[in-house]
Protein backbone atom coordinates (compact mmCIF):
# COMPACT_ATOMS: atom_id res chain seq x y z
CA UNK A 1 0.00 0.00 0.00
CA UNK A 2 2.85 2.35 0.79
CA UNK A 3 4.46 1.73 -2.63
CA UNK A 4 1.12 2.30 -4.30
CA UNK A 5 0.67 5.63 -2.50
CA UNK A 6 4.20 6.68 -3.42
CA UNK A 7 3.52 5.93 -7.11
CA UNK A 8 0.33 8.01 -7.00
CA UNK A 9 2.20 10.86 -5.31
CA UNK A 10 4.90 10.79 -7.99
CA UNK A 11 2.28 10.80 -10.74
CA UNK A 12 0.61 13.86 -9.19
CA UNK A 13 3.94 15.68 -8.99
CA UNK A 14 4.76 14.90 -12.63
CA UNK A 15 1.32 16.04 -13.77
CA UNK A 16 1.74 19.25 -11.79
CA UNK A 17 5.09 20.01 -13.42
CA UNK A 18 3.68 19.29 -16.88
CA UNK A 19 0.74 21.59 -16.22
CA UNK A 20 3.04 24.39 -15.03
CA UNK A 21 5.36 24.05 -18.02
CA UNK A 22 2.38 24.03 -20.37
CA UNK A 23 1.01 27.21 -18.85
CA UNK A 24 4.40 28.90 -19.08
CA UNK A 25 4.81 27.84 -22.71
CA UNK A 26 1.36 29.07 -23.68
CA UNK A 27 1.93 32.35 -21.87
CA UNK A 28 5.28 32.95 -23.57
CA UNK A 29 3.81 32.06 -26.95
CA UNK A 30 0.83 34.39 -26.56
CA UNK A 31 3.07 37.21 -25.33
CA UNK A 32 5.47 36.79 -28.25
CA UNK A 33 2.58 36.70 -30.69
CA UNK A 34 1.12 39.88 -29.24
CA UNK A 35 4.48 41.64 -29.45
CA UNK A 36 4.88 40.55 -33.06
CA UNK A 37 1.44 41.90 -33.95
CA UNK A 38 2.19 45.23 -32.25
CA UNK A 39 5.51 45.51 -34.06
CA UNK A 40 3.80 44.76 -37.32
CA UNK A 41 1.18 47.43 -36.73
CA UNK A 42 3.78 49.98 -35.67
CA UNK A 43 6.12 49.28 -38.57
CA UNK A 44 5.80 51.93 -41.27
CA UNK A 45 8.31 50.37 -43.66
CA UNK A 46 5.90 47.87 -45.20
CA UNK A 47 6.88 45.89 -48.27
CA UNK A 48 3.26 45.95 -49.44
CA UNK A 49 2.49 48.86 -51.74
CA UNK A 50 -0.84 47.84 -53.28
CA UNK A 51 -3.53 45.43 -52.22
CA UNK A 52 -4.11 42.12 -53.96
CA UNK A 53 -6.39 42.39 -56.98
CA UNK A 54 -5.40 45.95 -57.86
CA UNK A 55 -2.87 45.19 -60.59
CA UNK A 56 -3.57 46.25 -64.15
CA UNK A 57 -0.32 45.23 -65.81
CA UNK A 58 2.23 42.46 -65.34
CA UNK A 59 4.65 44.93 -63.74
CA UNK A 60 2.13 45.77 -61.02
CA UNK A 61 2.36 42.21 -59.70
CA UNK A 62 5.62 43.06 -57.97
CA UNK A 63 3.77 45.61 -55.84
CA UNK A 64 1.10 43.22 -54.57
CA UNK A 65 0.75 41.68 -51.13
CA UNK A 66 1.28 38.12 -52.32
CA UNK A 67 3.73 36.95 -49.68
CA UNK A 68 1.39 36.69 -46.69
CA UNK A 69 -1.87 35.52 -48.28
CA UNK A 70 -3.18 32.82 -50.56
CA UNK A 71 -4.70 34.63 -53.53
CA UNK A 72 -4.95 34.45 -57.30
CA UNK A 73 -4.71 37.68 -59.28
CA UNK A 74 -5.77 37.69 -62.90
CA UNK A 75 -6.60 40.65 -65.13
CA UNK A 76 -6.90 40.15 -68.90
CA UNK A 77 -4.01 37.73 -68.97
CA UNK A 78 -1.69 39.96 -66.96
CA UNK A 79 -2.23 38.14 -63.66
CA UNK A 80 -0.21 35.34 -62.18
CA UNK A 81 -0.49 32.61 -59.55
CA UNK A 82 0.95 33.55 -56.18
CA UNK A 83 3.89 31.78 -54.61
CA UNK A 84 1.78 30.09 -51.93
CA UNK A 85 -0.54 28.60 -54.52
CA UNK A 86 2.43 27.51 -56.62
CA UNK A 87 3.82 25.63 -53.61
CA UNK A 88 0.44 24.01 -53.00
CA UNK A 89 0.18 22.89 -56.62
CA UNK A 90 3.76 21.59 -56.58
CA UNK A 91 3.18 19.55 -53.41
CA UNK A 92 -0.01 18.14 -54.92
CA UNK A 93 1.85 17.08 -58.06
CA UNK A 94 4.58 15.47 -55.97
CA UNK A 95 1.94 13.49 -54.07
CA UNK A 96 0.35 12.37 -57.34
CA UNK A 97 3.69 11.65 -59.03
CA UNK A 98 3.77 7.91 -58.12
CA UNK A 99 0.27 7.44 -59.53
CA UNK A 100 1.17 9.29 -62.72
CA UNK A 101 4.37 7.28 -63.07
CA UNK A 102 2.54 3.98 -62.66
CA UNK A 103 -0.57 4.61 -64.72
CA UNK A 104 0.52 6.94 -67.53
CA UNK A 105 3.75 5.24 -68.57
CA UNK A 106 5.01 1.79 -69.52
CA UNK A 107 5.44 0.84 -65.85
CA UNK A 108 2.13 -1.05 -65.57
CA UNK A 109 2.82 -3.47 -68.41
CA UNK A 110 6.41 -4.11 -67.31
CA UNK A 111 5.66 -4.82 -63.66
CA UNK A 112 2.77 -7.18 -64.48
CA UNK A 113 4.84 -9.16 -66.99
CA UNK A 114 7.73 -9.50 -64.53
CA UNK A 115 5.38 -10.78 -61.84
CA UNK A 116 3.94 -13.31 -64.27
CA UNK A 117 7.46 -14.46 -65.09
CA UNK A 118 8.34 -14.99 -61.44
CA UNK A 119 5.12 -16.88 -60.75
CA UNK A 120 5.62 -19.06 -63.83
CA UNK A 121 9.09 -20.01 -62.61
CA UNK A 122 7.64 -20.97 -59.24
CA UNK A 123 10.22 -19.02 -57.25
CA UNK A 124 8.10 -17.23 -54.68
CA UNK A 125 10.54 -14.48 -53.69
CA UNK A 126 13.31 -14.66 -56.29
CA UNK A 127 13.78 -12.06 -57.58
CA UNK A 128 12.31 -10.09 -54.64
CA UNK A 129 9.73 -7.35 -55.08
CA UNK A 130 12.31 -4.58 -54.62
CA UNK A 131 14.37 -5.92 -57.52
CA UNK A 132 11.33 -6.31 -59.78
CA UNK A 133 10.14 -2.78 -59.01
CA UNK A 134 13.66 -1.43 -59.62
CA UNK A 135 13.93 -3.20 -62.97
CA UNK A 136 10.48 -1.95 -64.00
CA UNK A 137 11.36 1.60 -62.94
CA UNK A 138 14.61 1.79 -64.92
CA UNK A 139 13.02 0.13 -67.95
CA UNK A 140 10.26 2.73 -67.74
CA UNK A 141 12.82 5.54 -67.77
CA UNK A 142 14.51 3.90 -70.76
CA UNK A 143 11.27 3.57 -72.73
CA UNK A 144 9.92 6.99 -71.77
CA UNK A 145 13.21 8.81 -72.40
CA UNK A 146 12.17 10.25 -75.81
CA UNK A 147 8.90 11.48 -74.32
CA UNK A 148 10.68 13.04 -71.33
CA UNK A 149 13.19 14.79 -73.60
CA UNK A 150 10.41 16.16 -75.78
CA UNK A 151 8.53 17.48 -72.76
CA UNK A 152 11.72 19.10 -71.48
CA UNK A 153 12.52 20.76 -74.79
CA UNK A 154 9.00 21.92 -75.70
CA UNK A 155 7.52 22.77 -72.32
CA UNK A 156 9.88 22.98 -69.35
CA UNK A 157 12.77 24.96 -70.88
CA UNK A 158 10.59 27.54 -72.71
CA UNK A 159 8.50 28.03 -69.58
CA UNK A 160 11.60 28.57 -67.42
CA UNK A 161 12.87 31.11 -69.94
CA UNK A 162 9.53 32.92 -69.92
CA UNK A 163 8.81 32.30 -73.60
CA UNK A 164 5.47 30.59 -73.02
CA UNK A 165 2.72 30.84 -70.41
CA UNK A 166 1.70 28.21 -67.90
CA UNK A 167 -1.29 27.12 -70.00
CA UNK A 168 0.89 26.72 -73.08
CA UNK A 169 3.50 24.79 -71.08
CA UNK A 170 0.85 22.35 -69.83
CA UNK A 171 -0.47 21.81 -73.35
CA UNK A 172 3.00 21.35 -74.83
CA UNK A 173 4.05 18.99 -72.05
CA UNK A 174 0.89 16.89 -72.29
CA UNK A 175 1.08 16.47 -76.07
CA UNK A 176 4.01 13.93 -76.19
CA UNK A 177 2.46 11.92 -73.35
CA UNK A 178 -0.89 11.85 -75.15
CA UNK A 179 0.83 10.66 -78.32
CA UNK A 180 2.56 7.84 -76.45
CA UNK A 181 -0.68 6.71 -74.80
CA UNK A 182 -2.62 6.94 -78.06
CA UNK A 183 -0.11 4.70 -79.88
CA UNK A 184 -0.38 2.03 -77.16
CA UNK A 185 -4.18 2.17 -76.84
CA UNK A 186 -6.39 -0.28 -78.69
CA UNK A 187 -9.27 1.08 -80.73
CA UNK A 188 -11.98 -0.93 -78.99
CA UNK A 189 -10.91 0.35 -75.57
CA UNK A 190 -10.91 3.90 -76.89
CA UNK A 191 -14.35 3.42 -78.44
CA UNK A 192 -15.67 2.00 -75.15
CA UNK A 193 -14.87 5.12 -73.14
CA UNK A 194 -15.92 7.42 -75.97
CA UNK A 195 -19.33 5.78 -75.90
CA UNK A 196 -19.51 6.07 -72.11
CA UNK A 197 -18.56 9.77 -72.33
CA UNK A 198 -21.24 10.32 -74.99
CA UNK A 199 -18.81 11.33 -77.74
CA UNK A 200 -20.09 9.98 -81.04
CA UNK A 201 -17.48 10.97 -83.59
CA UNK A 202 -13.79 11.84 -83.38
CA UNK A 203 -11.89 13.01 -86.44
CA UNK A 204 -8.32 13.05 -85.10
CA UNK A 205 -6.20 12.27 -82.07
CA UNK A 206 -6.33 15.88 -80.87
CA UNK A 207 -10.12 15.70 -80.50
CA UNK A 208 -9.92 12.83 -77.98
CA UNK A 209 -10.28 14.23 -74.44
CA UNK A 210 -7.54 13.33 -71.99
CA UNK A 211 -10.14 12.03 -69.52
CA UNK A 212 -11.11 9.45 -72.18
CA UNK A 213 -7.58 8.62 -73.34
CA UNK A 214 -6.14 7.81 -69.88
CA UNK A 215 -8.59 5.03 -68.84
CA UNK A 216 -8.49 3.61 -72.37
CA UNK A 217 -4.69 3.42 -72.17
CA UNK A 218 -4.81 1.73 -68.75
CA UNK A 219 -7.25 -0.96 -69.92
CA UNK A 220 -5.15 -1.62 -73.02
CA UNK A 221 -1.99 -1.95 -70.93
CA UNK A 222 -3.66 -4.48 -68.65
CA UNK A 223 -4.88 -6.56 -71.60
CA UNK A 224 -1.49 -6.53 -73.32
CA UNK A 225 0.34 -7.45 -70.10
CA UNK A 226 -1.96 -10.41 -69.44
CA UNK A 227 -1.56 -11.68 -73.00
CA UNK A 228 2.24 -11.59 -72.66
CA UNK A 229 1.99 -13.28 -69.26
CA UNK A 230 -0.10 -16.10 -70.76
CA UNK A 231 2.50 -16.69 -73.48
CA UNK A 232 5.25 -16.82 -70.84
CA UNK A 233 3.30 -19.36 -68.79
CA UNK A 234 2.91 -21.92 -71.63
CA UNK A 235 6.39 -23.59 -71.61
CA UNK A 236 6.44 -23.78 -67.81
CA UNK A 237 2.98 -25.39 -67.73
CA UNK A 238 4.27 -28.05 -70.12
CA UNK A 239 7.14 -28.83 -67.74
CA UNK A 240 4.71 -29.08 -64.80
CA UNK A 241 2.48 -31.49 -66.74
CA UNK A 242 5.41 -33.69 -67.77
CA UNK A 243 6.77 -33.86 -64.22
CA UNK A 244 3.32 -34.56 -62.74
CA UNK A 245 2.68 -37.37 -65.24
CA UNK A 246 6.09 -38.90 -64.52
CA UNK A 247 5.54 -38.83 -60.76
CA UNK A 248 2.09 -40.42 -61.09
CA UNK A 249 3.45 -43.19 -63.31
CA UNK A 250 6.12 -43.92 -60.70
CA UNK A 251 3.53 -44.04 -57.92
CA UNK A 252 4.99 -41.00 -56.14
CA UNK A 253 1.67 -39.18 -55.78
CA UNK A 254 2.51 -37.80 -52.34
CA UNK A 255 5.47 -35.80 -53.68
CA UNK A 256 4.44 -32.29 -54.83
CA UNK A 257 5.18 -31.91 -58.57
CA UNK A 258 6.23 -28.28 -58.13
CA UNK A 259 9.13 -29.34 -55.90
CA UNK A 260 10.60 -31.41 -58.74
CA UNK A 261 9.59 -29.18 -61.65
CA UNK A 262 11.00 -25.91 -60.30
CA UNK A 263 14.70 -26.83 -60.85
CA UNK A 264 13.87 -27.94 -64.40
CA UNK A 265 12.03 -24.68 -65.08
CA UNK A 266 14.94 -22.64 -63.76
CA UNK A 267 17.35 -24.70 -65.90
CA UNK A 268 15.20 -24.14 -69.00
CA UNK A 269 14.94 -20.42 -68.26
CA UNK A 270 18.70 -20.03 -67.82
CA UNK A 271 19.62 -22.10 -70.89
CA UNK A 272 17.19 -20.13 -73.06
CA UNK A 273 18.54 -16.82 -71.67
CA UNK A 274 15.07 -16.05 -70.39
CA UNK A 275 15.68 -12.59 -68.98
CA UNK A 276 17.09 -11.43 -72.30
CA UNK A 277 14.11 -12.84 -74.19
CA UNK A 278 11.45 -11.58 -71.79
CA UNK A 279 12.79 -8.07 -71.17
CA UNK A 280 14.05 -7.57 -74.72
CA UNK A 281 10.76 -8.50 -76.37
CA UNK A 282 8.80 -6.65 -73.68
CA UNK A 283 10.64 -3.41 -74.43
CA UNK A 284 10.17 -3.93 -78.18
CA UNK A 285 6.38 -4.00 -77.74
CA UNK A 286 6.52 -0.23 -77.14
CA UNK A 287 8.29 0.51 -80.43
Amino acid sequence: MKNHNRIKTCQRIIRGFLFIFSCLFIGIFLKADALAVNDLNDNTDQTVVNEAGSSETAEDLKELNINNALSVTYNDGNGNITGSLRILITLTLIALAPTLLIMLTSFTRIIIVLHFTRNALGTQTAPPNQVIIGIALFLTFFIMNPVINEINENAIKPFDEGKITQEEAIEEGLAPLRTFMYEQTQTKDLRLFLDIAGIDKVESEEEIPTRVLIPSFIISELRTAFIIGFVIYIPFIVIDMVVASTLMSMGMMMLPPTTISMPFKILLFVMADGWNLVIGNLVKTFY
